[in-house]
């Protein structure tokens, strides 16, 4: 049986979901079909593979690549359960098996598995894998490659039923408890994951001892127990070991691992109800989403370390916004929005999640970014050394991660709890809901985020009083985000219009929802009618890069300029205040999208840019005079 998550809402699962929209649904298919076996025969032929059949002694040879590699190996396995779980496919569950079969053989007898150390112990070295198990945990990712284990693990017992997997990581896990912990071993993983891995065991066994250690890993941090404390790239932050995880006020160091961290720390929360874990999350989203979120949704102003800068340090060209680190950004906002039931949350998740996230992959779903900056002349390198998107790098954390991310998406778009039913995310498709002891049918229609119009059909299977939650979106409310990190330069006056069955109606707002309350029967119909204009963005003016600068928003989508489009180059392009800007549909552009348009300019969503070949681009632009 699958442990409560402890939350007080609910995520509907992405089983229960299904999309048919022309946005997400072709990305999702691409996905599975194109990515997943992209992705794992990129693992085959860099010796990610092979690193297993070498440690459980099936193959000669030495390890290949990074000695961070098994981790995205894993990732990809999760990925693949996801799949799985959605659409049968036998030759998928056979690889699988076959996979895991390499898997249980790198393990070692008492669950060690890392397989940098098992194939050759006498290689290793003491400032990377470390010369002996856990010496290095600053640098060697041993931690971290099982926590992305433990998450494929339950992936496959969920979708397979199988306990294959399951129990290489419960051995290894097993192994880890009995080294770390109170009177134990007092040290933390050099990289957060495993915090996140442990919880999901502890939900699918139902055994305490993994949330112990969740916790522990996290408490652990800012203590010099026997240890000193972890820095690197000069940044005593940069693991976020310079501070207890309680008295952490500031988002610093590598962005990944800092967010990652804040997700496990919302996850023990709920499950402990450790106020003072809320009461720090809670100050860092406030510290991050007020100073040091760009306009994309994407977090990680430095390259060096990979890292958060300072308060307002935000440079477009420079801009690190690891791909990762937006999948991470939208995990931890998810999450924050579970434990507080509040629609800003979902703000800046969406940010993330169609600019930040999704600029890292290409339609082909065979390139991807690993950095998304705001800015390119077209001539520096801005991906990890080229130009634009590549299909692979040596560190290949961010195609991996891309693989199991997407294939979970459906489970963003709906939530509950006993009493209301939380619509989120607008995407066509069909749901079921599971609340209040019955099921509730959903039937979205939607040409989200190119119309602002939703229909959703609701059919319970009895006739019942529950309140659903429609979220009204930041952007729609004259809100780019919530905080005063950006505003919008104008006060659109258009307000949201929603009605059920044909009447047009004023609910309440509460936390960014409008709160419909009635008894519902089948074959309702709400219709929610969003504002989507072209919205010109101003930035906090302690943000140097930004100051004299607009952007361009459309619903959740934020523009960008491209040199393919605007032939006198984006460097001087400006915008002027009351210059007229309209919005065109072009269904054969880029996979179908609708540029902004005005005097001398074109522009098309920061998503898309880069799949013309290389070239100039600018997500701000110079702020002209009103003429």
């Amino acid at each position: 049986m699958i442990a409560q998550s402890g939350y007080p809402l609910t995520p509907t699962p992405f089983t229960a979901v299904t999309f048919t929209d022309g946005f997400w649904s072709p990305r999702l298919q691409t996905n599975r079909s194109v990515t997943l076996p992209f992705n794992f025969r990129k693992c085959e032929e860099t010796g990610r593979i092979n690193n297993f059949a070498k440690a459980a002694g099936w193959m000669e040879g030495k390890h290949e690549g990074i000695f961070y590699n098994d981790s995205d190996v894993f990732k990809v396995v999760e990925g693949a359960a996801y799949c799985l779980a959605l659409t049968p496919d036998p030759a998928l569950d056979s690889y699988l098996d076959d996979l895991i079969a390499k898997f249980a053989g790198a393990q070692e007898a008492d669950g060690y598995l890392y397989t940098a150390r098992t194939i050759d112990p006498t290689a290793v070295r003491a400032d990377r894998e470390g010369l002996t198990r856990w010496s290095n945990l600053r640098v060697n990712h041993e931690l971290y490659n099982v926590g992305h284990l433990y998450e494929a693990a339950v992936a496959h017992f969920q979708a397979t039923g199988k306990r294959t997997l399951l129990e290489i990581a419960l051995k290894n896990a097993d192994l880890i408890d009995a080294v770390f912990g109170p009177g134990k071993r007092r040290d933390v993983p050099g990289h957060q994951e495993i915090e996140i891995g442990l919880v999901k065991l502890y939900r699918v066994t139902g055994e305490e001892r993994y949330l112990r250690l969740a916790k522990f890993f996290l408490d652990e941090r800012g203590h010099a127990n026997g240890r000193e404390l972890y820095t690197n790239f000069g940044n005593p932050g940069y693991m976020q070991d310079h501070q207890p995880v309680v008295e952490q006020s500031e988002a610093v160091g590598h962005a990944v691992r800092a967010v990652y961290m804040y997700t496990g720390m919302a996850d023990v929360a709920a499950l402990t109800g450790d106020a003072s874990y809320i009461a720090a999350i809670d100050r860092l989203w406030e510290n991050v989403v007020g100073r040091k979120l760009y306009l994309t949704g994407g977090i990680g102003a430095r390259h060096t370390g990979e890292a958060f800068g300072a308060d307002y340090e935000l440079p477009n060209a420079a801009a690190y916004a690891e791909t990762c680190a937006a999948i991470a950004n939208i995990l931890w906002n998810q999450r924050m929005f579970l434990l507080h039931g509040d629609a800003r949350y979902l703000d800046v998740l969406e940010l993330s999640l169609y600019n930040g996230f999704l600029s890292g992959v290409s339609f082909s779903g065979t390139e991807f970014f690993y950095t998304n900056p705001l800015a390119s002349d077209g001539a520096t390198p801005v991906n990890r050394g080229s130009l634009g998107r590549q299909p692979w790098f040596d560190c290949s954390c961010c195609p991996t991660n891309d693989v199991r991310f997407l294939a979970s998406l459906p489970g963003y778009v709906y939530a509950s709890d006993a009493d209301s039913l939380y619509v989120n995310l607008f995407v066509a498709g069909e749901a079921r809901v599971e609340m209040g002891g019955q099921s509730v049918r959903l039937r979205q229609e939607t040409n989200y985020p190119w119309e602002g119009r939703v229909r959703l059909r609701v059919d319970p299977a009895l006739r019942a009083e529950f309140a659903l939650r429609m979220r009204i979106p930041g952007w729609a409310t004259n809100r780019p985000v919530p905080s005063d990190l950006y505003r919008f330069l104008d006060t659109n006056g258009d307000a949201p219009v929603l009605k059920i069955n044909g009447e047009t109606i004023a609910p309440p707002l509460e936390k960014g929802y409008a709160v419909l309350r009635r008894v519902w029967q089948p074959g309702d119909v709400v219709e929610l009618v969003l504002p989507l204009l072209v919205r010109r963005v101003l930035c906090h003016p302690a943000v140097a890069e930004n100051r004299g600068r607009v952007a361009l928003m459309r619903g959740p989508l934020v523009y960008c300029v491209e040199g393919v489009d605007n032939p006198g180059g984006v460097a001087d392009l400006s915008l002027a205040d009351d210059a007229p800007l309209t919005a065109q549909h072009r269904p054969e552009l880029l996979n179908g999208l609708t540029v902004i348009r005005g005097a001398g300019l074109t522009a098309i969503p920061y998503y898309a840019w880069s799949h013309r070949g290389s070239g100039e681009m600018a997500v701000w632009l110079q702020r002209g005079r009103e003429g």
